[in-house]
């Protein structure tokens, strides 16, 4: 009797422990399955990615892309729907049941004045003066979504709970989407987001990013034409408003705290010399590195163009066109995540690659160390540790994503598909970005991405412990407050006239994969080209 209840005990015992061991080993093969098969569809990577780039569209005018991304998507079994927070360009695809719901998502935008022939260390725009993708916006999505579809296959055959949640950053260069997607709703019931920005290494990192959050808006003066000869005492100057504008507010930078940013553009000078202005207007980008203080910096640039408004006697009306929170990301989320980029590791680059990382660096003037004092030679050959919050920052660029960040445990994936150094939204940020360079960093992070949606997928720890530190640390003494407004509407008509001029000059050139391998290929390049010939 007591050997049968130790044979018993040791069956019991051994049944619990293989219920106990079976979802994580099931889950870890899935892992090495997705991994394998993402790494077989690197040529499906290479089309998506030079396809996206071959488009090269300005924020709110991402047609082509969305219709693009899309199709890929439906094909896939994905419900999309369109048009989301009265935005044509914006989208979400889903597709799954039940919990947990994770969001994926990626940037698509491109940088004006920006188009420049891949693989190529010197200026040559594909066509001159076009938008471009100078910072690698084109490669995101794709990446998502092979992740996505490898992962649903494994769902799908496993018959594992969950939904696909896969949405697009459109026009982030202006900060301009991400603000009214939360403000609407769209981000209710997510679980969790992983989101996916262009590098030089694979990394993630948690805590406060160091970024600063913003407000963009502009300032629109009034007031009466005449002739500039013949009665100019008869005008008043909309473009004395904005320039009187312009001179208070850099007498106010001397006041401001070392950690803001704030620049802006004239979008309206007037008509021309003969004729006093009767409309002028004025693009102001205020970042700072809490919301305090972006805040407070919004309220004086509206007290500085209301004094204008008097100084010219004009009048001036104002209108949010972007907006941004400083970034902070998730812990529990980046720790599962890296050890995913620890398995994965960086690519194996090729001779011609390192060849044509080093021209750019040294064409564009690369520093020989980072700013965290890494040395710049070619592209990166060891990873990055896993980083986290920031002791301190003086401060620098935003991003939109932070607004979802600050509503759903959010992590940021950054892979290898740029050139350390290089000055950022730049037409030398798009020289690697339809290269294999860009295409083994697309590849390298969908693995990373689809092995951390399997490990979330079959372990709700991950999730629990990403809400606990977003409810317990994140948020417990920050509450986020939208800049957006009710009654705010996203700024669609933003770069409309840009796109008008010039999509008709890039159609001949977007990439056609039926007759070309590659996009290097249809263009005629050769890899890498470092000098003209």
């Amino acid at each position: 009797m007591r050997k049968l209840f130790l044979v018993f005990s040791c069956m019991l015992s051994s049944q619990l422990y293989a219920q106990k061991l079976t979802p994580t080993s099931k889950a870890e093969g899935w892992k090495k399955e997705v991994i394998t098969n993402i790494g077989n569809r690197a040529k499906d990577a290479q089309v998506m990615v030079d396809m996206v780039f071959s488009f090269s569209e300005l924020g709110f005018h991402e047609t082509e892309t969305s219709a693009y991304l899309t199709k890929i998507l439906e094909e896939n079994g994905f419900t999309i729907e369109r048009g989301i927070a009265g935005i044509p360009t914006a989208w979400i695809a889903k597709w799954g049941n039940g919990k947990p719901l994770i969001a994926l998502g990626s940037d698509v935008d491109c940088i004006p004045k920006a188009s420049q022939k891949p693989g190529v260390a010197f200026k040559d725009p594909i066509v001159e003066g076009a938008p471009g993708h100078g910072e690698g916006h084109n490669s995101g999505l794709p990446l998502v979504i092979l992740s996505a579809i490898e992962v649903k296959k494994i769902m799908e055959r496993e018959k594992l709970p969950g939904t696909l949640m896969i949405w697009p950053g459109i026009a982030e260069e202006l900060v301009g989407s991400k603000a009214w997607y939360i403000r609407d709703g769209y981000f209710k019931n997510v679980d969790a987001c992983i989101f996916t920005h262009v590098g030089s290494n694979l990394n993630v990192s948690w805590g406060d990013a160091g970024q600063n959050g913003l407000v963009s808006v502009e300032f629109l003066f009034d007031g009466s034409a005449a002739h500039a000869a013949g009665a100019p005492w008869r005008g008043k100057s909309a473009l004395d408003g904005v320039e009187l504008m312009n001179i208070g507010w850099n007498y106010k930078r001397e006041h401001l705290k070392p950690t803001q940013r704030s620049h802006y553009v004239v979008t309206d000078g007037g008509d021309q010399p003969n004729v006093v202005p009767s409309k002028a207007s004025v693009w102001y980008y205020f970042r700072e590195r809490n919301y305090e203080d972006i805040k407070a910096m919004y309220d004086d640039g509206i007290r500085i163009a209301n004094g204008a408004a008097m100084m010219s006697q004009t009048t001036v009306k104002h209108r949010l066109l972007g907006t941004a929170w400083p970034g902070h990301f998730n812990k529990a989320i980046a720790e599962a995540m890296y050890k995913n980029i620890q398995v994965v590791g960086l690519p194996t680059w090729s001779n011609e690659d390192q060849t044509l990382a080093r021209a750019v660096q040294k064409m564009s003037g690369a520093p020989k160390k980072d700013n965290r004092g890494r040395v710049i030679d070619g592209l990166a050959l060891k990873l990055d540790t896993l980083e986290g919050p920031v002791q301190f920052s003086w401060g620098g660029g935003s991003d939109d994503i932070a607004d979802i960040g600050w509503n759903v445990p959010t992590v940021v994936l950054r892979y290898p598909s740029n050139i350390p150094g290089t000055p950022g939204h730049s037409w030398v940020d798009g020289i690697a970005m339809a290269t294999p360079i860009a295409h083994k960093g697309v590849v390298a992070g969908s693995k990373t991405v689809a092995a951390t949606l399997i490990d979330m997928l079959t372990n709700p720890k991950i999730i629990a412990d990403a809400w606990d530190y977003f409810n317990n640390v994140q948020t417990k003494d920050v509450k986020y407050k939208s800049f957006v407004e009710a009654d705010d509407k996203p700024a669609i008509f933003l770069n409309t006239d840009i796109m008008n001029e010039y999509r008709p000059k890039l159609k001949p050139f977007y990439y056609d994969p039926s007759k070309y391998n590659s996009y290097l290929e249809q263009l005629g390049i050769q890899y890498p080209t470092l000098e003209k010939k």
